[in-house]
């Protein structure tokens, strides 16, 4: 597994031999890696507080089937409803990606997201994506993981106690 951190620049280590090269699915797009996932998330998020997904959206198979902890769906017009979505209920949003790494036709992120909303504080989400590129070389499958609930309560001071000690109680 190849691993590269937050300040790993582009182009600086060797392609993995199994990188997928998207110029197969006749789009004109070099290999995605674990380096150019980073690269392309980080330049996502990082536009004036609204995140931007139109540049990484050619590197999605049109049959893309997203799922996470609230929803799954199929298709690149729903995914990229989702994302519009996502952009319209937060008044800013970031991503801090800690880390990427690459098995084979599999990339994982571990990352941090941020939403602040208009009337209520900001709320970070922990979690990590699975990446799953098609043969062409595009992302077929893309699963978030995350603890949503539990994140947002940890924001809340007085909800924050309970929850946890209820989740203690209930799960071990």
């Amino acid at each position: 597994m190849q691993e590269y951190s937050d300040d790993r620049q582009a182009g600086s280590l060797p392609l993995p031999g199994n990188a997928a090269d998207i110029s197969g699915a006749g789009i004109g797009l070099g290999p995605l890696t674990a380096a150019t996932v980073q690269e392309l998330w980080s330049k996502t998020y990082n536009t004036q507080g609204k995140p931007d997904w139109s540049h990484t959206y050619p590197y999605y198979h049109p049959e893309i089937v997203f799922q996470d902890s609230i929803q799954r769906l199929e298709g690149i017009q729903d995914f990229k409803a989702l994302c519009e979505r996502l952009t319209e209920r937060c008044k800013e949003l970031r991503m801090d990606i800690h880390s990427t790494a690459q098995n084979g036709n599999t990339i994982f992120m571990q990352w941090t997201m941020t939403m602040m909303f208009d009337k209520f504080p900001s709320t970070p989400v922990y979690g990590s994506t699975v990446l799953t590129l098609h043969e062409d070389g595009r992302i077929i499958s893309q699963r978030d993981y995350y603890d949503l609930w539990g994140d947002i309560f940890n924001g809340i001071p007085w909800f924050k106690k309970p929850y946890r000690k209820f989740m203690y109680k209930r799960f071990g």
